[in-house]
């Protein structure tokens, strides 16, 4: 049994594993990947050669995708390498040669994998050593993660393989990753059918909603609690502040973390704050699809900005020309990265649980355990669903269509039947 190894680096290093293929030096800088696509031929004969082809595409396809979006980068990168693994130590046969039957077994694999498939976290997938970039033995291309809520009670836990399930979300990732790449190769000319959307019609373990459970967010309750605590520490630590005014905006303006944070093709700046001639304010964001928007401001939220300025020794309002970084670091220049944003509203999130528990609101407490900073978003929106018109709301949210906003906050969700039906007799 061949070991598991990942294929394909990080985005910055894409051209440089399609140069090696093209040069025949893979195992110049990548030696385990060479020997392990050297082995292939003990699962097939010639099916090394056919690897190294298929590679060479696959790198071609995601460079497209990662030009568009890091997200896209690593959502396809994910999929597109288990599938070829599978296909080439599993089923012997390569993706660009693959049968219906291959994609249906491959998706049998999927929602159940072999427990050696299966890691406990996610792993950097090379490791520079003496100019080489050498496989992670620990790199699994499925990770069974353990819930965050237990995380926060036990550090401890670990999760448990034998129940790995992936979620409907990550199946039909699957399917869309997979769909996209099979067009792409029919455009190229490199095959002639994809199997995909016929085997996702008939696939036994997609299960289709009749309505979408509305998103998940904060309680009033829970929001309060969050809110107080991190003000009440600014009293005593005054780099709260940051805290704050990072929980008001991604709630208030609707923010996902990515238009907050540093990003290869925006920087965001204090200038993006703008104001017309009747006074409204603006933020203006760089969103999902490489598209920039503007963010109406309402008032109740400025003096969360003027006071955050305020900390850092700016005056009370942005002006037009003003170069100072959106969010600071505590060291050092520049913006924060997603991740910094993310660990400073856990670090808030953190305080509400202990707050919560210790005044006697123990469920509130256990459910805010699970919350992540993308909760922060859904809260805002569906607060003000009720009260703002589709078309505005789907424009502050980024939606490129109003019916992605109609389904997750305007619609009759699960919380309004709940309540309409609490009067029920038995």
């Amino acid at each position: 049994m061949l070991k598991i190894t990942p294929l394909v680096h990080g985005f910055e290093h894409i051209k440089q594993q399609r140069a090696l293929l093209e040069s025949g030096e893979l195992g110049v800088s990548y030696p385990q990947l060479a020997k392990f696509i050297h082995e292939l031929d003990n699962v097939q004969p010639n099916l090394s050669h056919n690897a190294l082809i298929e590679l060479a595409t696959v790198l071609d396809f995601l460079y497209l995708m990662g030009r568009k979006s890091q997200g896209t980068y690593l959502r396809f990168r994910n999929e597109i390498e288990r599938w070829c693994l599978y296909c080439w130590q599993v089923r012997g046969v390569g993706i660009l040669d693959v049968k219906r039957h291959d994609l249906d077994a491959y998706i049998d694999f999927v929602w159940s994998p072999q427990t050696q498939w299966i890691g406990t976290s996610v792993q950097q997938r090379f490791k520079p050593q003496y100019g080489q970039f050498i496989s992670n033995p620990k790199w699994r291309p499925f990770v069974a993660k353990v819930a965050k809520s237990i995380i926060k009670k036990d550090q401890a836990a670990n999760a448990d393989i034998t129940n790995y399930r992936p979620s409907q979300e990550s199946l039909t990732a699957t399917f869309t990753a997979l769909s996209v790449f099979y067009q792409h190769a029919q455009m190229m000319e490199l095959c002639d059918k994809n199997f995909v959307p016929v085997v996702k019609k008939n696939c036994p373990f997609l299960i289709k909603q009749a309505q979408r459970k509305t998103p998940d967010t904060l309680s009033q309750l829970q929001w309060e609690y969050v809110l107080g605590v991190t003000d009440e520490h600014t009293r005593e630590e005054p780099h709260f502040e940051r805290n704050l005014f990072i929980l008001a905006t991604l709630k208030t303006l609707y923010l996902r973390v990515s238009e907050m944070s540093e990003h290869p093709k925006w920087r965001p700046s204090m200038s993006d704050y703008s104001v017309d001639s009747d006074g409204f304010w603006y933020l203006t964001v760089f969103g999902k699809g490489n598209k920039i928007r503007d963010v109406t401001v309402p008032p109740a939220y400025l003096p969360y900005l003027t006071r955050y300025r305020k900390y850092r020794g700016l005056s009370a309002m942005p002006s037009p020309d003003e170069d100072c970084s959106l969010l600071n670091k505590r060291r050092g220049q520049g913006n924060l990265t997603a991740r910094q944003i993310r660990r400073i509203v856990e670090d808030s999130f953190d305080l509400a649980v202990n707050a919560l528990a210790r005044d006697g609101f123990t469920e509130e407490s256990n459910h805010l355990m699970a919350a992540t900073t993308h909760w922060l978003r859904h809260t805002g929106a569906t607060e003000d669903a009720g009260s703002r018109p589709l078309k505005h709301l789907a424009d502050e949210l980024g939606h490129a269509s109003s019916d992605t906003t109609d389904k997750n906050y305007i619609q009759s969700n699960i919380k309004d039947r709940a309540r309409t039906g609490q009067n029920r007799k038995v």
